[in-house]
């Protein structure tokens, strides 16, 4: 038996009545908490154009996380590869595994833009997706040396900067081609995540990169003291999604008690329940048995944990919560 890691993706949302740079000092701080609590990764986001999101520049964020922690992982979930040139992205990873050594993740992704009007500013459109495959071979060169034009990535060729590839669509099979470590979400698919990691498994082929596959299951995971006040965690989340769906737009948390307080439509109901629907949340004892069931179901090697919520405080009791039950969180090797 071996122990299950646990991590966390930050996504330095923004909360109603606080700022943009508000919020990513929040991030570091968590950063500075979940590294006393024993975590092994944090990871930050890349969003743009977004009223509800401040992590714009996951690799600036990144190494502001960086900055302010000592032996805690910091990575990205992830860079956006469509949205930059492999070469741009490989230098910026390059400096960062420089000024902190053996600390640093790349966690790429093959989403474009929120809105046309986004991918219109950052000169993308929705068909930039489909090269991801030849964008991260690309990428994975130039730490390599490998490069038709001659030119050298600096300070990257030679450095070993772990990839990881977030699964979404065709992730799980370009992972496998490449040899490279897989994260997978969301908990509330699990279906899809199952078949996921099956065809991951089966197709995975060993590289320098991995020489086995390496499975990071995402999604959301809240932890108190009931059932009620994890659920309540829930809440401005799910009504921001449902916002999200109704208005075009993907606004501030709100409180919780603000969205208890609303009067929904009837597609908006729908949608903030199903917003709530198929988390894991609980007490302690809870969360530990449905998250044994998820990692007997999947076999994966680590929770890459991705809750939001308004309480600040309450998150990070949730993580302490989380934390505490770790030890007994274990997966049966290979």
């Amino acid at each position: 038996m071996e122990a299950v890691r646990l991590s966390v993706l930050d996504r330095s949302r923004t909360r109603e009545g606080h700022t943009h740079p508000e919020a990513l000092r929040d991030t570091v701080r968590l950063a500075r908490e979940l590294e006393g609590l024993g975590y092994h990764r944090i990871w930050v986001s890349e969003h743009h154009g977004v009223p509800g999101v401040a992590g714009s520049a996951p690799t600036v964020l990144a190494a502001a996380v960086a900055s302010a922690t000592r032996t805690i992982r910091v990575g990205t979930g992830g860079v956006m590869l469509p949205n930059h040139r492999p070469l741009v992205v490989a230098e910026q990873f390059g400096v960062l595994e420089s000024l902190f050594p053996g600390r640093i993740d790349m966690g790429l992704g093959r989403s474009v833009g929120f809105t046309d009007g986004v991918r219109k500013a950052l000169g993308r459109d929705k068909g930039d997706a489909e090269d991801f495959e030849a964008q991260l071979r690309e990428l994975l060169g130039w730490f390599r040396g490998a490069s038709p034009t001659g030119v050298h990535a600096r300070p990257a060729e030679g450095l070993t900067v772990p990839p990881f590839v977030l699964a979404m669509g065709e992730g799980a099979g370009i992972a496998a081609r490449l040899g490279l470590p897989l994260v997978i979400g969301d908990l509330r698919d699990r279906d899809r995540i199952r078949r996921g990691i099956d065809r991951y498994r089966e197709h995975f082929r060993p590289s320098a990169w991995a020489p086995h596959p390496y499975v990071v299951v995402s999604g959301t995971v809240a932890v108190a003291a009931t059932p009620e006040e994890a659920r309540r965690l829930l809440i401005p989340e799910a009504w921001s999604m449902a916002y999200s769906r109704t208005h075009g737009t993907f606004p501030p948390l709100p409180p919780a008690e603000r969205v208890e307080a609303l009067t929904l439509t009837g597609k908006e109901r729908d949608l903030y329940e199903a917003g709530l629907a198929g988390h894991i949340a609980g007490t302690e004892e809870q969360v530990a048995h449905d998250l044994g069931t998820l990692l007997k179901e999947t076999g994966a090697q680590e929770v890459l944990v991705t809750t939001s919520t308004f309480d600040r405080e309450a998150l990070l009791d949730s993580y302490r919560r989380l934390a505490a039950i770790a030890p007994g969180l274990t997966i049966t090797s290979g």
